[in-house]
């Protein structure tokens, strides 16, 4: 007899409740670099100040995420959750409502917008919501919240673009901060399953308990770790470069503003695209291939994108493929720790290779800031986003995939 997808009522609940969280927390997210010129006119914010935020932010959110994800643990998930969105939406507020120039900037859009995101984003989200599932089937759960924060990276830019239109950018600010703090209502659904694994059969990995020092060891010793948190790094710095500075970028090339955008955008739709087929693929071949192959394709892509002479349609390929190839990294990367190391501390685990992620996001938004201030272009951004990109290629390929323990099922 089939079972059903969804083992509870709480399952189901616990599923939409975060998909809808993380549709507004990363929509929110991805609008920021739309707002650099608004930034600088109205509030005199540099563009490395403008990249620091945004980089200080991003490393803020790697910090607090395996240590909220710990307490999410402990103490239930839709509190800290709750406690994030308004973290977020305090930030988005002040930003909106004068708290937006010097020190305040750093401090809303760098320290409040990232202690939020680091308890209400996708890295957050998937795994409450996966608890509920049994292992078969937690995949299949963790791409739906994927894909629904993709969903908001191509809903949310063109929501922007409309309200900045009728209302300015100060109260699209104010209407970004009303939707997190609306999204507390379903985060207050999340809940920690109590005993689900016995009371609904679910799978288990037969480990050894281990100190989390202990894990934390032995995953550093071993050299395929080592290289993917390298190669998840580039994944940071690429990604958190075209959100922060693309619009800036094709205005400066002489494209009309819509055109940041639309990039932005197509990059959200085809995003959720890129990522269901990685997961797909990441079932039949080798991992460490695909991921290698990814992070070529992305050097192809971003040399396309700055050295073709600039025209709408080369912009928006670029926003297609390189959506396509956005967090298409995370199944593969997450697949190969569980793969290697087993599920039983993958939260842990695949923690210490985010935030590694998100220090290649820090220097992605902040060194592109710097070297446009430095020398009125991207263009060395771009060169070292390429640079990073072949050697990434190159880190994939000594991986050993094979497990270092076995798992097996009660």
């Amino acid at each position: 007899m089939k079972k059903n997808f969804f083992p509870t009522k709480i399952a189901l609940i616990s599923l939409v409740a975060a998909c809808f969280v993380v549709n507004a927390s990363m929509g929110v997210r991805q609008t920021f670099g739309l707002f650099s010129n608004d930034f600088q006119i109205d509030c005199g914010i540099s563009n490395t100040e403008f990249g620091l935020a945004v980089a200080l932010h991003s490393l803020v959110w790697g910090i607090f995420t395996p240590i909220f994800g710990r307490f999410a643990d402990q103490y239930g998930g839709s509190k800290i959750v709750i406690f994030g969105l308004v973290c977020y939406a305090i930030g988005i507020f002040s930003l909106g409502n004068n708290l937006n120039t010097g020190l305040w900037f750093q401090l809303n859009l760098g320290l409040m917008v990232g202690i939020g995101l680091g308890a209400c984003s996708g890295p957050m989200l998937a795994p409450l919501a996966t608890k509920h599932f049994p292992n078969e089937n937690r995949s299949k759960a963790a791409g739906f919240v994927t894909a629904f924060g993709g969903l908001g990276m191509f809903m949310f830019p063109a929501l922007s673009n409309f309200l900045m239109t009728e209302t300015g950018w100060q109260n699209t600010f104010t209407v970004f901060g009303i939707i997190l703090l609306v999204m507390c209502i379903p985060a207050f659904f999340l809940k920690n399953p109590e005993n689900i694994n016995i009371k609904y059969n679910l799978k288990q990995d037969n480990q050894k308990t281990e100190s989390a020092f202990q894990v934390l060891k032995e995953s550093l010793k071993h050299k395929g770790f080592r290289l993917l948190t390298l190669g998840f790094f580039v994944c940071g710095f690429q990604i958190t470069l075209v959100a922060t500075h693309v619009p800036r970028f094709v205005q400066d090339r002489g494209l009309e503003d819509w055109t940041g955008f639309a990039i932005l955008s197509l990059i959200g739709l085809f995003n959720i695209i890129g990522v269901l087929i990685m997961g797909y693929l990441g079932d039949k071949y080798s991992k460490k291939m695909l991921l290698s192959g990814l992070y070529f394709f992305r050097a192809i892509s971003i040399g396309l994108f700055i050295f073709l002479p600039p025209s709408q349609i080369s912009a928006l390929a670029f926003g297609v493929t390189f959506g396509l190839l956005w967090l298409a990294t995370v199944p593969a990367t997450n697949g190969i720790v569980a793969q290697i190391f087993g599920t039983k501390n993958i939260s842990m685990l695949f923690g210490i290779v985010f935030l590694n992620h998100q220090i290649g996001s820090f220097l992605g938004a902040y060194l592109g800031g710097l070297f446009y201030d430095i020398f009125g272009n991207f263009d060395y951004a771009w060169y070292l986003a390429i640079i990073l990109s072949f050697i990434a290629t190159l880190l994939h390929l000594p991986i050993d995939e094979r497990p270092v323990r076995q798992e097996s099922t009660i």
